[in-house]
């Protein structure tokens, strides 16, 4: 036990070091975890023996991340969103086995290992994914809830396969039968029983549990892992079961509270999901598969992007969305070796597969997580090409009407998330004449019937803004979050020669000062200004509470 303890320490220390380093180098930290589990693993150093209890966090915080996923959606998304997920998933699954299968086999491999192969490329990593939209902030946007959605399904997907191919080990196809059946009356089982704890259970249960915010904690831990462990007996695996726990406490009014109490907790348990990641990762079994690989991995680069943009387009969706999500799918899972490894165990393939998808993994894991913390530059550089994946009248992006007082805006409000939607509104209620701007069609028809003249649209396009009243508006305020989508916005008004003030919302005071060097001339500090605004109330009513004695 002391061996273990003082491993763990080493190997949090040796995170701490890669972490700052890589920040430093302005590179994703999920990237420097998985190249510590590389280092420290039994593939290179070996310094770290305590595999099964790394695992062990490594899965409780799966558990949690899915957990919280499930945590943010409600009933209308899933009513709305649900069979586009599906249609999506179901989609991107068919043709990427399809295409998979063939590619295989023109690189010279058997049936049964293109096959494996194939199944492999399909599956996408929800951890991974899910991490990087939720540090970017569009875990919640229209199309991070889309991705999640079709992510889910995958992972569905690969516990059929598993359980399939795992059946196919006496070569009985009544057997593949007998395991669908079985997974199809668990799953109707779960979901039921679920619904009736929604219902008639969870509610009371867990106001009298938020009396205590520390039991509050431990309860929605409780009820995730308990949650994710019955996924894995009733055969749909624990994220799914995770994340169903989630989504069956999302619809109470504590929700918020929970997904604050468990943020902390969620990152430090992630950095063992990505340390496990990669000190499993055998870089031994590579050989001669490097051509084939890089083949490969262009494939899921590029080729499961525009499959997902193909399929969105012709549901309606417009092309920055289908991209945006396409990009999700632009790497293979962690599952993808692990469903390789199971053909090897049951003889199905040689380990030479096990190698050529490690690879794989390797390459598209790190460079699709470039492409998705830089997906608007990406789309903007590639905007020109992507008109073939939208249609002529996206139905289920709808631009809505121009408002008929368009002519006379005073202000113009870009992003309406808490802040700029409330931002607008309280503009409005002080006499302004207010248009507000968002990206997301729920958001802008939601803020439309809360009486506020809004703008479908991408606020960073130069050509969407030509189609705004800039040269009437006085004021244009940005409460985009991320820094990329602002210096964007900020280049489109300057190639608009927009004459009026500008005011761009800046989340830290590190980027407050990256805004004025590029020139922005009003930024605001949402945070700072409510603390000092807190500050200066509190004062006079304690003033005020002494002169009156």
């Amino acid at each position: 036990m002391p061996e273990v303890f003082r491993e763990f320490a080493l190997l949090l220390m040796i995170s701490a070091a890669a972490g700052m380093l890589f920040l430093a180098l302005r590179q994703p930290l999920l990237i420097a975890y998985i190249v510590v589990g590389i280092v420290v693993g039994p593939a290179m150093l070996g310094l770290v023996r305590a595999q099964d209890q790394i695992d062990l966090l490594a899965q409780v915080g799966v558990s949690v991340l899915l957990f919280v996923v499930g945590l943010k959606l409600d009933l209308h998304h899933v009513r709305h969103l649900g069979p586009v997920a599906l249609a999506t998933g179901l989609g991107q699954l068919a043709f990427t086995i399809v295409i998979g299968f063939l590619l295989a086999l023109a690189m010279d491999k058997g049936v049964l290992e293109a096959l494996y192969i194939a199944i492999a490329l399909t599956f996408s990593s929800t951890i991974i994914i899910v991490k990087l939209l939720s540090d970017k902030r569009e875990i919640d946007s229209l199309h991070g809830r889309i991705a999640v959605g079709f992510l889910i399904v995958q992972d569905l997907a690969v516990v059929l396969a598993m359980m399939a191919m795992s059946a196919l080990r006496g070569g009985d196809g009544a057997a593949v039968g007998e395991v669908v059946w079985s997974l199809a009356w668990r799953l109707t089982a779960v979901g039921l029983a679920v619904y009736l704890l929604m219902r008639h259970v969870l509610p009371r249960l867990v106001e009298r549990m938020a009396r205590s915010q520390e039991l509050l904690l431990i309860f929605a831990v409780a009820w995730g892992t308990g949650l994710a462990a019955l996924g894995e007996w009733a055969g749909f695996s624990k994220e799914a079961g995770a994340f169903l726990a989630g989504f069956s406490l999302a619809s109470t009014v504590y929700r918020d509270a929970i997904n604050a109490r468990l943020a902390g907790i969620r990152d430090f348990l992630l950095l063992f999901f990505f340390i496990d990641l990669g000190s499993k990762l055998d870089l031994s079994t590579l050989g001669d598969e490097i051509v084939p690989a890089l083949v490969l991995s262009l494939f899921v680069l590029v080729g499961n992007p525009l499959i997902v943009m193909a399929i969105m387009g012709s549901m309606g969706y417009r092309k920055r969305t289908g991209f945006l999500a396409g990009l999700t799918v632009a790497q293979i899972s962690e599952f993808s070796i692990v469903f390789v490894a199971m053909g090897i165990s049951l003889g199905h393939i040689g380990r030479d597969v096990l190698g050529l998808t490690t690879l794989v993994g390797l390459v598209t894991i790190a460079l699709s997580t470039y492409m998705i913390l830089y997906s608007h530059s990406l789309y903007d550089r590639l905007a020109p090409w992507l008109g073939i994946f939208e249609r002529r009248r996206p139905f289920r992006e709808p631009g809505g009407a121009r408002p008929a007082s368009l002519a006379a805006v005073e202000v113009i409000v870009v992003g309406l998330g808490r802040y700029g939607g409330r931002l607008a509104l309280g503009l409005k209620e002080s006499g302004l004449a207010v248009l507000g701007v968002d990206f997301d069609p729920e958001v802008a028809q939601r803020m439309r019937h809360g009486g506020l003249a809004v703008r479908y649209g991408d606020g960073t396009s130069a050509d969407f803004l030509e189609t705004l009243p800039l040269d009437g508006a006085a004021w244009l305020v940005s409460t985009l979050p991320g820094f990329d989508s602002n210096r964007e916005l900020l280049d489109a008004l300057r190639t608009r020669r927009f004459a009026g003030e500008l005011a761009i919302v800046a989340r830290d005071e590190a980027q407050g000062i990256a805004l004025k060097e590029l020139g922005v001339p009003n930024v605001l500090y949402p945070m700072r200004n409510a603390v000092d605004f807190a500050v200066e109330t509190i004062t006079d009513i304690i003033r005020n509470r002494e002169k009156s004695r």
